[in-house]
């Protein structure tokens, strides 16, 4: 399991106090004494630091530099790697102002190639600029991840944060792209590895698409689940968020997974061989799982029986232009067979909403039948008005998929609301029948490829759980 989030340590001193007691009086005769039982007396703790981010209202730096790389882009929101600065130099001082005095316990952040070498820098702050306080001295990413990391400062009370950078291990550039302020966290001086996480993303058990080609075989590349589970990141389409999340980014156009598809993807594969390449990725074996419904044979052949999977995401981007029915809709988790999609869920919002809406397709084996679509939250329609109920970029929900035989249950969760569920019966889908297999995908399967080309979807997912019958994560 991953968990991007921290937990500060605290220890708890107990005091163990033995009272004796003794009888007395105006009696001259001794009275026997008794141990009292001991009495523990635990102190008040401290009070925990709260990790509150704190809005940086201006980033400010007075050296040469780029006009595209501007300290700006480090607080822009923007997490892709043409928003950063940059700039060439030793002991470089970049300035963060929080608009008031906050206590200071750590920054987030994502160094551009942050996977591809360590960056060196020391971290002030003050009250007004006058008086500076060190709060971290030489320090060096970890130059494992493209993606946002923790570093723990030492606790101090300021305005402003100076972050005085010292080049590279490869060269004298500094480059950030995203710095976000957070109070205490209690851990002098500590770089905080966010990714891989404790949540539940098991990343052994998945090989991961990008749409990019690294190998030149004319389709976008693969991450198979000893390197992704070894904490692979990509700084623009798989890496880190700064709430503890991974983001998945997939642009509206790039390389394919193969030539028979018109979409690109950021996507996950379930892999239930976990690593074992003796095993085919593909066929009736240990690395798929086939219906409950499926023949004896087949079912002793697959790597489990029936499945279900668990997911906590948050959309946070959607396309705008392009094609009526492509704009602002992608695939968030999927039921993949030899050739068909047991199903598909969608999300999709619509310029001008709000709020945005879930749907699944299912896809039946039968020749010439048409897709079912079952509309769950708001309508799938290329006109629907604001979904009431529906769900906004960037708000964290949790999608369940449970296939048990031939039954297909889908329901959507969310805090402080009723769950919304709906089944559909698969017996005459044919996907029980001998040879069928089955894997889950998650991830952003983006379905709009007539978009302006800047124009990408991006979902941020917290819990990744797959479970089958008969499949156990610890083997």
């Amino acid at each position: 399991m991953f968990d991007l989030s921290l937990s500060n340590k605290i220890i708890s001193v107990f005091v163990i106090v033995l009272l004796l007691s003794c009888g007395g009086g105006s009696d001259s005769s001794t009275a026997p004494v008794v141990d009292s039982p001991p009495v523990i007396e635990t102190p008040e703790s401290p009070v925990a630091c709260q990790n509150v981010q704190y809005p940086i209202l201006e980033a400010s730096f007075e050296g040469e530099i780029d006009a595209d790389f501007i300290a700006a882009n480090t607080i822009d929101g923007v997490t892709t790697p043409a928003s950063r600065w940059s700039s060439l130099g030793i002991q470089e001082e970049l300035i963060f102002d929080l608009g008031e005095v906050k206590t200071i316990g750590s920054l987030k952040i994502k160094w551009y190639q942050g996977a591809e070498r360590q960056a060196h820098f020391s971290v002030d702050t003050s009250v007004d600029q006058g008086t500076w306080q060190n709060v971290l001295t030489e320090s060096t990413s970890s130059g494992k991840h493209s993606g946002f990391e923790q570093v723990n400062l030492t606790p101090s009370d300021g305005r402003y944060i100076k972050l005085v950078a010292m080049g590279n291990s490869e060269n004298d550039w500094n480059s950030i792209v995203e710095v976000q302020a957070h109070s205490c966290e209690g851990a002098d001086g500590q770089i905080v590895d966010l990714f891989p996480n404790e949540l539940g993303i098991e990343l052994v058990d998945w090989y991961l698409n990008i749409p990019t080609d690294e190998d030149n075989s004319g389709t976008s590349d693969s991450i198979y689940e000893n390197d992704l589970a070894a904490g692979y990141t990509n700084s623009e389409y798989f890496y880190a968020s700064s709430d503890n999340g991974i983001v998945m980014r997939s642009p509206s156009y790039g390389f394919k997974t193969s030539e028979n598809t018109s979409y690109v993807r950021v996507e996950l594969r379930e892999m239930l061989r976990r690593g074992d390449s003796s095993i085919r990725t593909q066929g009736v074996n240990k690395n798929n799982w086939v219906f409950g419904s499926a023949s004896n044979q087949g079912q002793a052949d697959a790597g489990g029986v029936d499945g279900e999977l668990n997911v906590t995401l948050a959309v946070n981007n959607v396309t705008t232009t392009g094609e009526n029915y492509q704009i602002g809709r992608l695939v968030i988790g999927q039921i993949h067979a030899n050739d068909d999609e047991p199903i598909r869920l969608y999300y999709r919002k619509l310029p001008g909403n709000n709020n945005g809406s879930i749907y699944f397709a299912h896809e039946s084996r039968v020749e010439g039948s048409d897709e079912v679509y079952v509309e769950m939250i708001g309508s799938r329609s290329n006109s629907a008005s604001n979904p009431s109920d529906g769900i906004a970029l960037d708000e964290k929900f949790s999608y369940r998929i449970n296939v048990t035989a031939n039954l297909l249950t889908v329901t959507i969760i969310r805090d402080g609301k009723d769950d919304v569920e709906s089944t559909l019966d698969m017996s005459n889908s044919l996907f029980d029948a001998d040879g069928q297999y089955h894997y889950f995908k998650v991830g952003v399967y983006h379905l709009n490829n007539s978009s302006d080309p800047d124009e990408y979807a991006q979902a941020t997912f917290y819990d990744i759980r797959n479970a089958h019958t008969g499949y156990s994560q610890s083997e």
